[in-house]
């Protein structure tokens, strides 16, 4: 049986100099679109790498910690229940620790199949409306006050 999910994840908001945001879409939820989103893996491992790993996984950007920026903004919300099955029986909510990343325009993105099907740049603004999930959209909403 595959081990339950931890409740603790990151969103990493990815961007150009030019605040155009890459957004993803689900495969499991096509018109869901989002900024790469991931738990993680054991409980000690740390958010920075869990960061990396998971923007390497869903876009194939390779990245090193230098290269991902630290938030500290953590939401706690509540896990969409289409998802609760994911997590041991009772866990309701989920903290998510979130990061940026700074890349050009051109930089090549290579999707996981089974995880996303299409991907995009939006103008932030228009990125913040296109995501499906309220703490994602905030987080683009906070992008240009954070890179200040």
């Amino acid at each position: 049986m595959k081990p339950w999910k931890i409740p603790e994840s990151v969103l990493v908001v990815i961007h150009t100099p030019a605040l155009e945001v890459l957004l993803i879409e689900r495969a499991d939820h096509p018109g869901f679109w989002q900024s790469v989103t991931g738990a993680r893996e054991t409980p000690d491992e740390p958010l920075l790498q869990t960061a990396g790993r998971e923007v390497g996984e869903e876009t194939g950007i390779v990245v090193g910690p230098a290269d991902l920026r630290d938030w500290s903004v953590s939401n706690i919300y509540d896990i969409y229940p289409q998802w609760r099955g994911r997590y041991a029986p009772g866990v309701t909510r989920n903290t998510e620790h979130v990061f940026s990343l700074c890349v050009p325009r051109t930089t090549a993105v290579t999707l996981s199949p089974r995880e996303h099907t299409a991907w995009q740049w939006l103008p932030w603004l228009e990125a913040a409306d296109q995501c499906f999930s309220a703490s994602n959209a905030e987080a683009i909403l906070m992008l240009p006050r954070i890179l200040a």
